[in-house]
């Protein structure tokens, strides 16, 4: 398995454009990786993800907090708006939450809502084989968590996140 593009035939720059969305709107993941690695970066998904999981941990809270808030509310207003990224989009798509009822949307603003006003960041699952009754049930179990579990939480869902779309760009070879 080789991710397409396979990093070693890309530049810094074309590096970054091809892998700078695998963590929402934190191209600085990818541009990290590079500077430490040049055109040494593995052509796997999972060694890959690793090392931008590496570049996460190592960075400061306040850039770890810019991430986390970097990423949109689930069923929420960037979605009705049409403006989240295409990953987002299909992520969301895939468990269900563009077709929330009337009530389900309702409860999902609620919840995004009550989230952020407790932890100053939105409520982030890797929603990857989750309904989205599965992700509301998660919603009210996450929302009882301190604001230091419930940071370490998000940034491990990111983490999920970023790993399952690496995988989703590996062909097999």
């Amino acid at each position: 398995m080789t991710l397409n593009p396979d990093p070693s035939t890309l530049n810094k720059a074309g590096f970054i454009a091809a892998y700078g969305g695998v963590y929402e709107h934190s191209p600085w993941i990818a541009r990290a990786v590079w500077e430490a690695m040049g055109d040494q970066v593995p052509c796997s998904a999972v060694k890959l993800s690793v090392l931008m999981a590496a570049t996460l941990e190592q960075a400061n809270d306040d850039a770890k907090l810019k991430l986390l808030r970097a990423h949109p509310d689930l069923a929420g207003k960037a979605a009705l708006a049409g403006v989240l990224t295409d990953n987002s989009r299909l992520e969301q798509a895939g468990a269900g939450l563009d077709q929330c009822s009337k009530s389900e949307f309702d409860r999902f603003q609620q919840l995004n809502a009550a989230y952020t006003n407790k932890f100053d960041f939105p409520f982030i699952v890797a929603v990857k084989g989750l309904t989205r009754h599965d992700i509301l049930d998660q919603f009210e179990i996450r929302l009882n968590n301190s604001r230091k579990i419930e940071f370490q939480t998000a940034l491990e869902q990111v983490k999920k996140i970023a790993r399952l779309r690496l995988e989703a760009m590996e062909d097999e070879k």
